[in-house]
């Protein structure tokens, strides 16, 4: 695979079946203007993105990213982390703590495909396009200002709504998670005495079963167990509410 920005067209969908002619749902930048696409998100992010609200900095910066496409592969792993990226540097985290909105993104990533597709649909009417003999797409006309200045408006609602859910509930949901797991852990130690590796193994076949050590289980990894010892693990369990 060849490192650095990709020097022939790109489009994201599918090719036809019986000609393999592209079907684009989506045609990205064109490769001559990639450089400077580029540089302009880099001096946006340098000299713009820490007067605007970090959201829509965040919107803005990794969106219009996406829809250059500036790579030939990882640009959604790229993406994703000017999401992070401006959001913490904006405080949305302590430092050092991943603010886990990708989370919330994942769950609703009907939606996430929705807000792309929604930008996308009103791009490609603009492009004139040609296919090329391997399969890909040749742009024919100046598109570069439609990824410069692309609307933002529905990426930011749906990078606030986001946002709104990973600070109301996952934050405090991981956060009780980890209270209530070390709660578990120093029970158990006051139980029986095993590695914490194999605790965390202990936790882990309790959460598959609901609460219970099954029967192979109890037979095989946790064998030196008393009957007393796996009744206390199982209620602890059951006390600290973690399934």
């Amino acid at each position: 695979m060849r490192l650095g920005f990709r020097e022939e067209g790109g489009f994201v969908g599918e090719h036809d079946r019986d000609t393999g002619s592209p079907l684009p749902e989506h045609i990205s930048a064109r490769p001559e203007d990639l450089d400077s696409l580029i540089r302009g998100m880099i001096t946006f992010d340098l000299e713009f993105a820490g007067e605007l609200d970090p959201v829509i900095a965040a919107a803005v910066l990794s969106f219009g990213f996406i829809y250059v496409h500036p790579f030939q592969d990882g640009n959604g792993r790229i993406h994703r982390y000017l999401m992070h990226h401006v959001l913490s540097r904006g405080g949305f985290s302590p430092p050092g703590l991943l603010f886990p909105v990708s989370a919330a993104i994942l769950e609703r990533v009907d939606e996430y495909r929705a807000t792309l597709e929604d930008y996308s649909r009103r791009l490609l009417p603009t492009v004139a396009w040609e296919p090329t003999p391997d399969g890909n797409v040749r742009v024919q006309n100046d598109t570069a200002d439609f990824y410069r200045y692309f609307d933002a408006t529905r990426h930011a609602e749906f990078l606030y709504s986001c946002v709104q859910k990973t600070i109301e509930v996952d934050v405090p949901r991981e956060t009780a998670f980890l209270q209530n797991y070390d709660r578990f852990r120093a029970g158990v130690e006051t139980i029986v005495d095993m590695p914490a590796t194999k605790l965390d193994t202990l936790f882990r076949f309790l959460r598959q079963n609901e609460g219970s050590l099954s029967k192979r289980a109890r037979s095989r990894e946790f064998a030196e167990l008393t009957d007393d010892e796996v009744a206390r693990v199982e209620e602890l369990y059951s006390a600290t509410m973690l399934y």
